[in-house]
């Protein structure tokens, strides 16, 4: 076994990627900043508990703008705010999965897992994609995964690479088909249950609607996915991320080879093949369990960092090669945080900068006297609004739906909560605010303005489908 340790890290930032999307997250900050000057302040009323009372506004003239300083410091200072422990959280987690899929790389693991699977799909390469999509798809619809997603990622482009195509096409299969399920939801607890108790409706009712958008959307996203596919079958210079997949796909031929006639490491194969599906098993339990879904982050942070290490000492017996693989990934997600930070930032300025519940307030006043049609597609487009600055889907669900609750909409609640998952769902893979979207393309080495070049299509088209979802909704009586 080769002992030698590989130069590049999984993730790997380039310089060009790390300035274009920094510049892009401070230009939104900024700009969030200068809104704190000009939109007027206000507060949400709080309820005898404590906990904030969402259907009362109280202005506050008597507020300036956020300061200077505060702002200056915001990319620091939201980890000590109210998000300040799920953001650790999750650059722990990024942190952790970073260096323990370093380990499996550079003992053999993801080579020998993608060769066994490639040589097995030589023949039916399409096949595989629209599988593997439609099961990271139906995690997002019916387990509401996504940050959980990046474990997954390094091994789906590498499998996607190894089959021939590029790590874009893994970041479709993965990250892409995880989002549009999200949004697509038939049970996602993040967001029909979540809402749904909320409004106080049954999250089953007219769920035969729902069916008919997840095949739709799912059927949308295959054309997308195929589509790429197609054109780089034909030109391989049109992959969007060839100098990423370049050291990979020089050895992907050996690497099938070796699969196809037995040469294989069956050892590494079934170390890792034990280590991801158990980690699979894992998501799915702790998602499907009500006393683990909110600790499901902390509970993969804790499995990939101590099975992480054990799996590679296993499989490659040296302790000193593992530890120091495992301190690579650390220095290689390093960048990402920034994005995390930058990102936070912009819900932190509007929040302390007292400016949120106004834009909410201001906001929630459009629906009043308009047409049931009218009505549903202000309240989608609130619901846009607010995920560009909060990406949690459950901080949206209690100030929305909670709104919601009580503001006589002339909607049912299933098209409420249906509007509500539409707007939270499609926007963590378009979005700049989304930490996920921006780790995810650092991973393939992409940037965010080719990613927005590339599927502007997919989107327009997305949106037009969701409005014309929502106005059939509102005509069916949905």
């Amino acid at each position: 076994m080769n002992k030698e340790k590989k130069q590049k890290t999984l993730i790997n930032i380039s310089k060009k990627t790390f300035v274009q999307v920094t510049l892009l997250l401070v230009c939104l900050l900024i700009f969030s900043v200068v809104l704190t000057y000009f939109i007027p302040k206000g507060e949400f009323g709080v309820f005898p508990d404590g906990n904030w009372d969402y259907s009362k506004y109280i202005p506050r003239g008597d507020l300036g703008g956020l300061s200077p300083l505060r702002a200056l410091l915001s990319p620091v200072l939201v980890f000590f705010s109210a998000d300040g422990l799920t953001l650790l959280m999750l650059s722990l987690f990024l942190f952790v999965i970073s260096s323990s899929f370093q380990v499996m790389n550079d003992v053999g693991g993801i080579r020998a897992l993608v060769g066994s699977l490639s040589a097995r799909f030589s023949e039916k390469r399409e096949l595989l994609l629209c599988l593997v999509a439609c099961l990271f798809y139906c995690f997002g619809s019916f387990l509401g995964l996504f940050e959980e997603m990046l474990t997954m990622l390094p091994i789906v482009c590498a499998l996607c690479v190894m089959l021939g195509f590029d790590s874009f096409t893994g970041f479709i299969c993965c990250i892409l088909a995880c989002g549009f399920g999200f949004a697509g939801a038939m049970t996602n607890p993040f967001t029909v249950p979540l809402a749904s108790e909320i409004i106080g409706v049954s999250p089953m009712e007219h769920i035969s609607f729902r069916l008919l958008i997840f095949i739709v959307m799912f059927g949308l996203l295959l054309l997308f996915l195929l589509r790429y596919v197609k054109k780089i079958k034909t030109d391989p210079a049109a992959s969007l991320t060839a100098p990423h997949d370049e050291a990979l796909r020089a050895s992907a031929s050996e690497i099938v080879k070796e699969a196809q006639g037995g040469q294989k490491d069956k050892r590494l194969e079934l170390i890792y093949a034990v280590f991801l599906l158990a980690a699979l098993a894992l998501i799915i339990v702790s998602s499907l369990s009500s006393a683990l879904r909110s600790y499901s982050v902390v509970v993969l942070t804790a499995y990939f960092l101590i099975f992480g290490i054990l799996a590679g000492v296993i499989a490659h017996g040296d302790v000193r090669f593992v530890i120091k693989s495992f301190l690579r990934g650390l220095g290689g997600a390093l960048p990402t945080i920034v994005f995390i930070a930058l990102a936070a930032s912009i819900k932190y300025v509007f929040v302390e900068g007292h400016v949120l519940p106004t834009i909410v307030h201001s906001l929630n006043t459009l629906i009043e006297g308009r047409s049931p049609i009218a009505v549903a597609l202000l309240i989608y487009l609130v619901v846009l609004l607010l995920e560009f600055f909060i990406s949690s889907s459950t901080a949206k669900a209690i100030l929305v739906m909670g709104l919601l609750a009580i503001v006589n909409t002339g909607l049912s609640k299933p098209l409420l909560v249906l509007l509500y998952t539409f707007g939270d769902g499609y926007t963590n893979v378009l979005f700049p605010t989304s930490p996920v979207l921006l780790i995810s393309l650092s991973m393939i080495e992409m940037d965010y303005f080719s990613w927005i070049k590339k599927s502007k299509w997919l989107f327009l088209v997305n949106f037009l489908l969701v409005v014309a979802f929502i106005v059939l909704g509102v005509v069916l009586g949905y």
